[in-house]
């Protein structure tokens, strides 16, 4: 089973294709470009989404001359990136604090439904902003923390969600429906699978 975390080894390869016949064929217009990969590697409609993607990431991006579009990788792709997951991490971390602490007056007036919707809505951002900042210390430093005090909070908002569930009247309907939901986000019991 893949969860919509899981990289999709099928959209890898089509990406891997797309970006790599930009790279190599930068003089490629978009009617050129698709006939290099159109019907040879994907449909047509599977490398415009393809290439959606790949503009959607800033992996690449468009130059257009005249009436022609020109594909190009985009330079300084790494910095970039790091760039754009430092903000999102860090607009998502803001976010994620600010909806924890209204959650407290909140939560216990939430139907059954929506009290699960929501606890697992915050439990998944929390991992994946800490995620997030997992990915950008060992960027900027791998031995150090640089986000010490990120990683520990976002301990602390976990605890604090699990025990706003604990103190809920249908916490033994709510706490094994979010850890069961929870468990596409954690380690596997063996990694040989």
């Amino acid at each position: 089973m893949v969860s919509q975390h899981e990289p999709n080894f099928e959209m890898h390869e089509r990406e891997r294709i797309v970006l790599e016949t930009i790279k190599n064929n930068p003089e490629l217009h978009h009617n050129a470009l698709l006939k290099e990969i159109v019907p040879e590697y994907m449909a047509k409609t599977t490398f415009e989404k393809t290439r959606d993607s790949l503009l959607e990431k800033e992996v690449i991006s468009v130059n257009n001359k005249g009436n022609m579009k020109f594909y190009l990788p985009v330079e300084n792709y790494e910095e970039k990136l790091q760039h754009r997951i430092e903000r999102n991490t860090n607009n998502s971390y803001h976010d994620l604090k600010l909806k924890i602490k209204k959650l407290d007056a909140d939560y216990s007036h939430k139907d059954v439904d929506e009290k699960i919707s929501i606890a697992n809505s915050l439990l998944r951002n929390l991992i994946l902003v800490d995620n997030g900042f997992t990915v950008l210390d060992s960027a900027k430093n791998p031995k150090k923390t640089l986000y010490h005090d990120e990683h520990l909070t976002i301990q602390q908002l976990i605890h604090h969600v699990f025990e706003l569930i604990r103190k809920d009247n249908s916490c033994e309907i709510i706490f094994p429906t979010i850890v069961s939901n929870l468990g596409v986000l954690m380690p596997p019991t063996s990694l040989d699978k």
